[in-house]
């Protein structure tokens, strides 16, 4: 059984909106429509945004980008939300050295951009390392002209 501390990690790291960077190897699907391309541009600026805010513990960020009914998975398969994601960056316990992303994919269907991407990360939870490579999707939707995360799930690969 996977001790308290080690699930609580996992939760942490992956509900975060954290994996956008300097590294990121951009595959837009191909579309000739310039919103489309616009709103991929919006997507990647939004993923650097919350790979910062996740280096700096942002609060903040996530209470303006996260949707209300925001659901994260983990790779254990829990789910945690918006107010989980919040209290994680207040409570200061969860560190990130370097996020580094490569592999990104942004969709786009019209409101909503689907986003894939590879994320290595390295980072420490109460002193655990929990420094790794994971995949990620996270789902983006326009409501009133912003752009907020409804849904995020990430799976440690090899």
């Amino acid at each position: 059984m996977i001790n308290e501390c080690a699930v609580f990690l996992l939760s942490l790291l992956l509900t975060l909106p954290a994996f956008a960077g300097q590294h990121v190897a951009l595959r837009p699907r191909a579309s000739g429509d310039p919103a489309d391309q616009a709103t991929v541009r919006e997507i990647v600026d939004m993923e650097r945004q919350a790979r910062e805010a996740s280096i700096h513990r942002d609060a903040d960020f996530s209470r303006r980008t996260l949707a209300e009914d925001y659901v994260a998975i983990t790779p254990l398969g829990q789910v945690t939300t918006k107010q989980d994601t919040i209290s994680a960056r207040k409570s200061g316990q969860l560190r990130y050295e370097t996020i580094d992303v490569s592999d990104m994919v942004v969709r786009v269907y019209g409101d909503t951009a689907v986003v894939t991407a590879r994320a290595d990360v390295k980072g420490h939870q109460l002193g655990e390392d929990f420094s790794g490579p994971y995949r990620y999707t996270r789902v983006w939707v326009r409501r009133t002209g912003h752009w907020q995360a409804v849904s995020y799930q990430a799976t440690v690969t090899q």
